[in-house]
């Protein structure tokens, strides 16, 4: 982002928070148009009086470019060097630390030691990873061949980030990344596919699903067919660029999870809908919400929902889709799953 015109844009887009930018980049661009940094201070035009300046980054992936000890004394130094703010510390990290491999010690202290906010970067449907057998990494939430490559895959990461941050007793936000086009690295030899529009949301529901508070996207392609280092803003130079299809599914995703934030952003509630279901039950403002994909069997079809006894009988809206849905006596109701990334919401009055 450079300019006001291209903050409108990416708003637009829903995209309303940035990491990693030129240094030349003024503070009142981020202020003009109510959006966010997380970084360093770019240059002086930054002060402790930036609001819009709301977080720190501490590193990048230091758990898998450098030795557990190694990489514990980057994001120490990285703290100590922070001017006290009321700013958060995040810090991203690889698929190691939610491996087995490296010592349960070391993997939990970098996830608790530094940071407010923490991120895994595992591009599950475009890097060749899932084409290894058998897998090198045997994951704290198992991660199967079979699926290796679903949006379930996404979730589980969220899982096993928070089993690491739930080991010390508090609890921090968890962000994912997902890919904007593909996550390979820039070998064409690597290249394995491009994220369908259809496999991005379903990689961000079921992110939000596991209890992900912020989604971190990807914006480069280093190979295959379609390449950039800013995939949204040459998508909006060019409307017709190639990764067009995928920065709009990100935008028409992003602009819902921004209409639902009231809700994503309450308690969540513990209830079995039943077999082969992926879902999530919120309570806000006199409705419940049942966000849902199927499980981690990638075959899609129908599913039977069991809903609770205080929404037996209610008609059932389904945002975004236009349709409502009846139940049964039984107070339950069949809903069908298209493909595996496939997602509903449901909104049901108490």
């Amino acid at each position: 982002m450079s300019t006001d015109e291209e903050a409108k844009y990416d708003k637009s887009l829903g995209f309303n928070s940035y990491i990693g930018m030129s240094e030349t980049t003024p503070y009142r661009l981020f202020e003009d148009n109510d959006v966010y940094w997380v970084g360093p201070p770019l240059n002086d035009s930054f002060t402790k009086e930036s609001k819009n300046w709301v977080g720190n980054f501490l590193g990048d992936e230091v758990d898998g470019r450098f030795t557990p000890e190694e990489g514990q004394r980057v994001l120490k130094k990285a703290k100590e060097e922070l001017v006290s703010s009321d700013r958060f510390d995040y810090a991203n990290f690889t698929q190691i630390v939610m491996g087995k491999d490296m010592k349960k010690e070391d993997s939990e202290k970098f996830i608790n030691a530094y940071t407010d906010v923490a991120s895994i970067d595992m591009y599950w449907y475009t890097v060749p990873f899932c084409d290894w057998q058998p897998s090198p990494i045997e994951y704290l939430t198992p991660v199967h061949h079979a699926n290796c490559r679903t949006a379930s895959s996404y979730g589980k990461t969220m899982d096993s980030l928070r089993a690491r941050d739930a080991t010390d007793g508090k609890l921090q936000r968890m962000w994912q990344f997902v890919e904007l086009l593909n996550g390979g690295p820039g070998d064409d030899q690597a290249f394995v596919a491009n994220i369908t529009p259809g496999q991005l949301q379903g990689a961000v529901m079921n992110s939000l699903i596991h209890e992900a508070r912020g989604i971190v996207y990807f914006n480069q392609s280093l190979n295959g067919a379609c390449t950039g280092g800013s995939l949204v803003r040459q998508t909006m130079v060019d409307p017709e660029f190639c990764a067009k299809d995928q920065v709009a599914a990100a935008g028409e995703i992003n602009n819902r999870i921004h209409d639902l934030a009231p809700v994503l952003n309450s308690q969540t509630y513990v209830h079995d809908f039943g077999p082969g279901l992926d879902t999530m039950l919120k309570v806000h403002d006199g409705y419940a919400y049942i966000f849902s994909m199927i499980d981690d069997d990638p075959k899609p079809g129908a599913r039977i929902f069991s809903v609770p006894p205080e929404l037996a009988g209610k008609p059932i809206e389904v945002l975004f889709e236009n349709r409502t849905i009846s139940q049964g006596s039984d107070a339950s109701f069949t809903d069908t799953f298209d493909a595996e990334y496939s997602y509903h919401i449901y909104k049901v009055e108490l």
